[in-house]
């Protein structure tokens, strides 16, 4: 099958594929130059498509922002949703999504996502659209959260805290450091970030925590998958 791109031209592959490529490729440049280096061209370039391709399907720079993101997001959900269902415990699974909120061995894609997360939070403060995609975003993040703390309460990990509010500090506290990270602050880099997160998490929820432990699991159950 083949997707016709403005001026008539045709490009192999399918319209999800296409789209995905661009999206892919928009994180990668918007990460490494930043969002307002970033060109349609650049984007094209990384792609292997014509800028009018990339206008036809994302009309404008802004849009191209939010697209990325929420391919960014979904893709990020997928892969936590799988690396959580392998682990046995509530506090082993928020480990986890700390872990990929703070190491960059442990983030899906791509590596510097942090720069990308600066450039969407910036934009989101000028652009009405992007912000509602920035609402929407955080209101996921803490659903996520709170759904993770009432499933260790219920099992009697946790003691009993508001899972709402919780949900609000720890992601606020997670965004602070992101930003820190971003910056390349030599205080708070990304292991120290996950460290007092996780110390964080383990005071209000109650529990002990040992570093590793729920990183330590899904790496092993990756390494005998594999």
């Amino acid at each position: 099958m083949t997707v016709r791109a403005a001026e008539g031209a045709e490009v192999p592959g399918t319209a999800d594929q296409r789209r995905e490529q661009m999206l892919h490729a928009a994180l990668e440049v918007i990460s490494a130059r930043g969002y307002a280096d970033t060109r349609i061209a650049d984007v094209a370039e990384r792609a292997g498509v014509s800028p009018a391709l990339v206008i036809y399907y994302f009309k404008t720079k802004d849009q191209l922002l939010t697209e990325a993101i929420r391919y960014y997001e979904d893709n990020w959900y997928v892969v936590g949703q799988s690396r959580m269902a392998r682990l046995t415990s509530a506090a082993a699974r928020l480990e986890e999504i700390v872990a990929m909120s703070c190491l960059s061995e442990a983030d899906p894609e791509p590596a510097s996502s942090w720069q990308l997360w600066l450039d969407f939070w910036a934009q989101a403060a000028r652009n009405a659209e992007v912000a509602g995609v920035r609402q929407k975003s955080d209101e996921r993040w803490r659903d996520v959260i709170t759904s993770l703390v009432r499933e260790g309460q219920e099992a009697g990990e946790f003691r009993e805290v508001d899972a709402a509010s919780f949900a609000v500090y720890l992601s606020t506290l997670l965004d602070g450091l992101t930003i820190q990270i971003a910056l390349n602050d030599p205080v708070v880099d990304s292991m120290r970030a996950f460290e007092l997160s996780m110390r964080f998490v383990a005071d209000q929820l109650g529990f002990d925590w040992t570093p590793g432990r729920g990183r330590d699991t899904v790496d092993r159950a990756e390494s005998q998958e594999g």
